[in-house]
Protein backbone atom coordinates (compact mmCIF):
# COMPACT_ATOMS: atom_id res chain seq x y z
CA UNK A 1 0.00 0.00 0.00
CA UNK A 2 3.06 2.07 0.91
CA UNK A 3 4.65 1.78 -2.37
CA UNK A 4 1.05 3.02 -3.91
CA UNK A 5 0.52 6.38 -1.95
CA UNK A 6 4.40 7.50 -0.83
CA UNK A 7 2.36 10.38 1.07
CA UNK A 8 1.29 7.85 3.61
CA UNK A 9 5.00 7.85 4.95
CA UNK A 10 5.09 11.57 5.69
CA UNK A 11 1.82 11.17 7.55
CA UNK A 12 2.92 8.49 9.78
CA UNK A 13 6.23 9.83 10.92
CA UNK A 14 6.53 9.90 14.55
CA UNK A 15 4.27 7.17 15.12
CA UNK A 16 1.08 8.80 13.86
CA UNK A 17 -0.42 11.80 12.13
CA UNK A 18 0.42 15.16 12.54
CA UNK A 19 -1.42 18.13 12.63
CA UNK A 20 1.63 20.02 10.96
CA UNK A 21 1.08 17.80 7.93
CA UNK A 22 -2.75 18.00 8.17
CA UNK A 23 -2.12 21.72 7.81
CA UNK A 24 0.49 21.62 5.63
CA UNK A 25 -1.52 19.73 3.35
CA UNK A 26 -5.40 22.02 3.73
CA UNK A 27 -3.78 24.73 3.78
CA UNK A 28 -3.51 25.17 0.15
CA UNK A 29 -7.12 24.55 -0.61
CA UNK A 30 -8.42 26.87 1.93
CA UNK A 31 -8.40 30.13 -0.69
CA UNK A 32 -10.54 28.06 -3.40
CA UNK A 33 -13.08 26.93 -0.76
CA UNK A 34 -13.49 30.95 0.11
CA UNK A 35 -13.27 31.85 -3.57
CA UNK A 36 -16.29 29.19 -4.04
CA UNK A 37 -18.00 30.45 -0.90
CA UNK A 38 -17.62 34.07 -1.42
CA UNK A 39 -18.65 34.59 -4.81
CA UNK A 40 -21.66 32.20 -4.34
CA UNK A 41 -23.20 34.67 -1.56
CA UNK A 42 -22.12 38.09 -3.48
CA UNK A 43 -23.44 40.08 -6.62
CA UNK A 44 -21.31 40.65 -9.81
CA UNK A 45 -21.94 42.98 -12.78
CA UNK A 46 -23.18 39.55 -14.85
CA UNK A 47 -23.80 35.95 -13.78
CA UNK A 48 -21.43 34.34 -16.15
CA UNK A 49 -18.59 36.67 -14.24
CA UNK A 50 -20.36 35.19 -10.50
CA UNK A 51 -19.50 31.45 -12.56
CA UNK A 52 -16.41 32.31 -14.03
CA UNK A 53 -14.93 32.63 -10.97
CA UNK A 54 -16.73 29.92 -9.20
CA UNK A 55 -15.62 27.82 -11.76
CA UNK A 56 -12.06 29.34 -11.52
CA UNK A 57 -11.86 28.33 -7.76
CA UNK A 58 -13.23 24.24 -8.49
CA UNK A 59 -11.06 23.49 -11.27
CA UNK A 60 -7.90 25.59 -11.09
CA UNK A 61 -6.66 24.50 -7.99
CA UNK A 62 -4.55 26.64 -6.13
CA UNK A 63 -4.04 29.54 -8.79
CA UNK A 64 -8.05 30.18 -8.64
CA UNK A 65 -8.19 30.80 -5.22
CA UNK A 66 -5.32 32.89 -5.22
CA UNK A 67 -6.49 34.86 -7.92
CA UNK A 68 -10.04 35.33 -6.58
CA UNK A 69 -8.27 36.85 -3.32
CA UNK A 70 -6.20 39.26 -5.80
CA UNK A 71 -8.96 40.30 -8.04
CA UNK A 72 -12.35 38.66 -8.31
CA UNK A 73 -13.49 39.84 -4.37
CA UNK A 74 -13.25 43.57 -5.49
CA UNK A 75 -15.46 42.76 -8.34
CA UNK A 76 -18.25 41.75 -5.87
CA UNK A 77 -21.52 44.62 -5.34
CA UNK A 78 -22.16 43.47 -2.22
CA UNK A 79 -24.45 40.76 -0.53
CA UNK A 80 -27.07 39.02 -3.04
CA UNK A 81 -30.70 39.54 -1.82
CA UNK A 82 -31.33 36.00 -0.48
CA UNK A 83 -28.00 35.99 1.49
CA UNK A 84 -28.35 39.04 3.52
CA UNK A 85 -30.11 38.57 6.81
CA UNK A 86 -33.84 39.22 7.53
CA UNK A 87 -32.56 42.51 9.60
CA UNK A 88 -30.86 44.10 6.67
CA UNK A 89 -33.14 43.16 3.85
Amino acid sequence: MKELFPILDLLQQDGGFSAVWLLALALPILPNLWCIWHAYKHEFSTPAEKYGWMLAGVFIPVAGGLLYLLFGWRRTRGLADWAKSPTRR
